[in-house]
């Protein structure tokens, strides 16, 4: 995991609690799982649309908008970025098929 990515968890953790009024993660946290999770589709539908339409540096964009909201969930539900890369890590070496077969849903 970067440093990059490691600074901005530390960030939305440290605003958890803060000021709604002075900060935007603060304000989202506020509103609860929901409204986090319908800003984590409404950047993940734009991240496609930038995808397709081949604008590369919108498409960067949008993924870093993408990933900003994905931390902001993780800390919502008390995880970080580092659980989800311990899962890719679990993953890792075993065929895509044989993963989704092999989940119990």
């Amino acid at each position: 995991m970067t440093n990059t990515i490691r600074r901005i968890e530390n960030v939305i953790a440290a605003r958890r609690g803060s000021d709604p009024g002075s900060s935007y993660v603060a304000s989202l946290l506020a509103k609860g799982d929901r409204k986090i999770a319908e800003k984590l589709g409404e950047e993940a539908i734009e991240t496609v649309i930038a995808a397709i339409d081949g604008d590369k540096s919108e498409l960067v964009s949008e993924s870093a908008d993408l990933l900003f909201h994905l931390l902001i969930m993780l800390n919502e539900k008390g995880l970080a970025l580092a659980d989800v890369e311990k899962e890719l890590e679990r993953r890792e070496g075993i065929s895509g098929h044989e993963e989704k077969a092999n989940r119990s849903d």
